[in-house]
């Protein structure tokens, strides 16, 4: 097991949070939910009805809730109603839309019924994403909602100790220097609450400080610069090519007054297509381990899920989620 989720998992027991997990039609789901309740890393709701459960699977300390089915049911879909009905939902349509398990788990998340979801294992992340946005919005302070990955690589004498958070890899396609900006003020505190260690950030380019001049290295100056504006009291320098940003040597010598050159742990990407492949190609060659893609921004935790995600990726997302949970309150 991964140095990092072994860590996440003890904080995760310690604060003992409820999940909601609303995709009981898969059995990853229940051999994740299995796994969770008997390592003591969260309180656990499978969304289903009990003919959904697979053979010889023990439910204990598993709660099955099936939508239509339960007694907060009435509540919820009041509840969806009146956050959607200046939007132009009716209560009919409430009625329905409230049964479809996204919308379901989320509306507990939001009632207090749950402190977060996790999904993704069969649905798309614009189905995931978008019950999370109409339900639960950004959280306070928060202008974008984006996505990172905790990489966790073997051996590795780089970042904290071999784990770096890589962002954005899997959801704003190509932001603007003041969107990659709240990208990177988002990442930072994302790495702090869940490496426990302070953020190190690295504005990537393909050049350092100047060495090359165009449209695309311009934006991540003026990020850098919009960021460190917004939040001084964060260790963030940029523009920094990827080896100046990791190795102290070269950031000595191509960054020698940067305080994050050399040494950084959390790298923001200037784009999807180079943090999707970065993380891709780190996960393969490096054989490291990627946990995500995480949300940040929501107003609560609800977190997405590769459709290709073994049981074990949704523990560990689960655990990530619970220990969200607890540090947003």
């Amino acid at each position: 097991m991964s140095s990092f989720l072994e860590k996440t998992i003890l904080r995760a027991r310690e604060a003992d949070k409820h999940i909601v997990l609303p995709e009981g039609s898969d059995a990853r789901t229940w051999e994740a939910a299995r796994a969770v309740v008997d390592k003591e890393i969260a309180r656990i709701t499978v969304l289903a009805s009990y003919e959904q459960v697979p053979d010889g699977l023990s439910l204990d300390g598993i709660d099955v809730l099936d939508p239509a089915e339960v007694d907060i049911l009435s509540e919820l879909t009041e509840g969806l109603f009146e956050l959607r009905q200046a939007k132009g939902m009716s209560r009919e349509q409430a009625d329905e839309l409230i049964l479809d398990p996204l919308y379901f788990a989320t509306m507990m998340v939001k009632k207090g019924y749950a402190d977060g979801a996790v999904a993704g294992a069969v649905n798309s992340t614009s189905a995931v994403l978008r019950a999370a946005l109409q339900i639960l919005k950004t959280a306070p302070g928060t202008k974008l909602v984006s996505s990172y990955f905790i990489m966790d690589v073997p051996d590795c004498e780089y970042g904290e100790g071999g784990v770096f958070l890589f962002s954005d890899c899997g959801l704003v396609e190509n932001p603007d220097a003041e969107m990659l900006s709240e990208i990177a003020i988002s990442s930072a505190g994302s790495f702090e609450a869940l490496v426990g260690k302070e953020a190190q950030v690295a504005m990537l380019s393909y050049s350092t400080y100047g060495s090359a001049k165009s449209v695309l290295t311009e934006k991540v100056v003026e990020a850098t610069r919009l960021a460190q504006e917004k939040r001084p009291d964060i260790a963030l320098d940029g523009e920094l090519q990827l080896d100046a940003a990791i190795v102290e040597a070269i950031g000595k010598s191509k960054a020698p007054d940067s305080k994050v050159a050399g040494k950084a742990n959390c790298l923001i990407f200037p784009d999807l297509n180079s943090g999707n492949i970065a993380y891709k190609l780190t996960e393969r060659l490096a054989k490291a381990k990627a946990f995500g893609p995480i949300t940040q921004g929501i107003g609560a935790p609800v977190n997405d899920l590769s459709r290709g995600c073994s049981a074990d990726d949704i523990v560990g997302v689960v655990a990530i989620t619970a220990l969200q949970a607890a540090e947003a309150h």
